[in-house]
């Protein structure tokens, strides 16, 4: 059945990791007949958390998505993670949602979750709607909440109803937007009288909904201004016009364990936030025109969506999620990915309910769902009808900030790890595999610890591949410090024809990594074994004198030798440039370099103290500081490689997870001595 782009709302539900998104997520579709009974987190029963890891960790670690019908209106609903290793989560989420309700706890604070997914959605210009969870708890303290939202969010934040109370039980709630006052049953909320105990605070609530109203709609305000009121069809509509322009912020509250105020929030999400057809234009490249287009929501255009997220089973195969933009996509069409050049043949058209697809004839423009064994398709990748080709812009993803070596655990299993490593790389588009041509290890780069946790367990439950994770090496490098002369001579006698070598080469300090020169006068050295002077010289730069490391800077000048008629060869003069190399080397005041990064740490101002004292224990420098105008301040430093290696973990945790840096390679200098004797022990 065709479902029009003005009866769906995408909406994502994040926040902080344990606020209760999850649980919120079952009662909405509980409510809505998606299922028959309310799951548990900590049972491992719920829609959305379904992976084994998911249920052993008791939180989410993959985008889900379901949807529910509600007041003849299809909610598609996108549960996103809220730990923070599982950000890009929240990337594909925010490409798919139009609209995003934000759940917090009523512990009078604003959590870090929260206050970075509302920073995310007001530059990314996403309507949104704050839900304050856990109003059943002993220690809620709404009041005290939403004054430090309000604190925070100035001018934006309007609260729409006040929690009726028994003791420390939210039993109702007061609605000053709709004029209605509820009370919580086990069949759903009961209208009642707004209790006289709270009239007050309703009509000061009702006062500030009308003036916030006003302020998002001049001729509300010449309105208000002329009668000093405004009706409640005026209010509902500047309400709903700032919160599609970002300007307004209303907040619910409610407890989704106990499923209370969660009717009211489906309510509000189907009353104010954005259809699918209001969704602002997404641009896109059209590839006809070379231009850059906005992509309206056309149901009647032609065919255009982008891929938010592919989820890979070894059984299922892969399966990619995706929103419709434009027109219709139906199951055995033929369809264009600009991104790779080639065609896919859709042939199945799925709706997501959780873990389950529910394969549908056709997805409509504004709907979310899933096609499957699309060969060359991955996430970001944008489908579109061949005769109006466009492609959207990739989904931006976060860098790795954590590196770690990986290694086959079981010998001979190299292939099954790294093809199931690079199979995980198609799902999770924040986790990269690289190769350090430096020290020759394979690197797995993930968003932290439990990031890069998740995906050894992930390889081993989907693959069947076990790997070892282990610090990884720091890509030391030797270089001299002064010149010296050396002499090599490789003399051998065998019975027959012996082996008789002989040069004699400066070596001095250069800005090449490596330089060969030769100031041969008078044959001394053949001019046919120069060249074995050379390969000799460059086979033994991997490995220096002082801790093994590979050698740069360094210039050898082969400027004398000698030789023998019969005796001397090519693998000779190679054998003695490798004895000249080892005297040379050790005679030219040989030093450790290490690789130094720069950095670019961004942190509240508040930990600007901590975040330097801590780079000063690590040998960093800084190099200065910037303020933005979100009052964070941009550290510039400079601190070696080898003090960085778990630097994201501890940024983390001096930071509340509120700070995020960037790591480039800087260049090398030379180390100190303790370095090179904790290398040497």
């Amino acid at each position: 059945m065709s479902i029009s782009a003005k009866d769906i709302r995408n909406v994502a539900i994040v926040g902080h990791s344990g606020e209760g998104k999850t649980t919120l997520f079952e009662a909405m579709l509980f409510n809505g007949g998606a299922i028959e009974r309310m799951g548990k987190v900590e049972n491992g029963t719920t829609v959305s958390d379904f992976d084994e890891q998911e249920i052993a960790r008791k939180m989410s670690i993959s985008l889900a998505v379901s949807s529910v019908e509600w007041k003849g209106v299809k909610i598609n609903l996108l549960d996103v993670p809220g730990f923070y290793d599982f950000e890009g989560e929240f990337a594909e989420a925010l490409r798919a949602a139009g609209a995003v309700v934000v759940v917090t706890g009523a512990n009078g604070t604003v959590t870090v979750g929260a206050e970075k997914a509302i920073d995310i959605c007001l530059r990314a210009k996403k309507p949104l709607i704050i839900f304050i969870n856990g109003m059943d708890k002993e220690n809620a303290d709404y009041s005290a909440t939403i004054a430090a939202f309000k604190e925070k969010y100035k001018n934006k934040l309007a609260p729409i109803q006040i929690p009726i109370m028994d003791g420390n039980k939210m039993t109702g709630n007061a609605n000053a937007l709709t004029g209605k006052a509820y009370h919580f049953t086990n069949t759903g909320p009961e209208e009642i009288a707004v209790p006289e105990e709270y009239r007050r605070d309703y009509e000061a609530m009702s006062l500030a909904l009308m003036e916030t109203a006003a302020e998002n709609d001049d001729v509300l305000l010449e309105k208000y201004f002329d009668q000093g009121y405004l009706s409640r069809e005026d209010m509902i509509h500047g309400i709903r016009k700032g919160i599609f322009n970002i300007n307004v912020i209303p907040v619910m509250a409610g407890s989704a364990l106990q499923n209370k105020g969660v009717i009211n929030l489906m309510n509000e999400i189907v009353k104010y936030l954005p259809e699918a057809a209001e969704r602002a234009e997404q641009p896109a490249l059209d590839l006809a025109k070379n231009a850059v287009v906005g992509v309206s929501c056309d149901e009647d255009g032609p065919f255009a969506a982008q891929v938010f997220k592919t989820a890979v089973d070894p059984f299922v195969g892969k399966m990619n999620y995706l929103r419709i933009c434009r027109g219709t996509l139906k199951a055995g069409m033929t369809v264009l990915n600009p991104n790779t050049g080639t065609q896919e043949r859709i042939a199945a058209v799925y709706q997501i309910k959780g873990k389950k697809l529910e394969s549908v004839p056709q997805l409509d423009a504004g709907d979310i769902g899933a096609v499957s064994k699309l060969a060359n398709t991955g996430t970001g990748d944008t489908l579109c009808d061949e005769s109006a080709p466009v492609r959207f812009d990739p989904i931006p993803f976060h860098k790795p900030v954590l590196y770690m070596a990986v290694y086959a655990a079981v010998r001979g299993t190299e292939d099954k790890v790294f093809g199931g490593l690079n199979r995980l790389m198609e799902e999770d588009k924040s986790f990269t595999v690289s190769k350090n041509h430096d020290t020759g290890e394979t690197l797995v780069g993930g968003q932290g610890e439990v990031h890069l946790d998740v995906i050894k367990k992930k390889l081993k439950s989907k693959f069947g591949a076990d790997a070892e994770f282990r610090t990884p090496a720091v890509a030391y490098k030797e270089t001299i410090r002064k010149q010296a002369l050396a002499e090599g001579k490789y003399k051998k006698q065998t019975g027959g024809h012996g082996q008789y070598g002989h040069c004699k080469i400066r070596f001095e300090p250069c800005e090449k990594d490596f330089e060969f020169a030769e100031e041969v006068v008078g044959g001394t050295v053949p001019k046919q074994y120069i060249p074995a002077v050379e390969k000799g010289l460059i086979e033994c730069l991997p490995h220096g004198v002082l801790a093994g490391f590979p050698v740069i800077r360094v210039k050898a000048v082969l400027y004398d030798g000698s030789y023998h008629d019969v005796d001397s060869s090519e693998a000779a003069f190679k054998a003695a440039a490798e004895i000249a190399f080892k005297e040379g080397m050790k005679n030219a005041d040989p030093v450790l370099l290490e690789p130094l990064s720069h950095l670019k740490i961004a942190v509240p101002e508040q930990y600007v103290g901590d975040v330097m004292g801590d780079l000063n224990k690590r040998r960093g420098r800084i190099i200065g500081m910037d303020a933005q105008e979100d009052g964070t301040q941009v550290v510039t430093a400079e601190a070696p490689q080898g003090e960085l290696l778990t630097y994201a973990t501890a940024l983390r945790s001096m930071t509340q997870g509120r700070g995020k840096f960037t790591e480039t390679f800087a260049r090398y200098e030379q180390a100190p001595d303790a370095v090179l004797q904790s290398l040497n022990k």
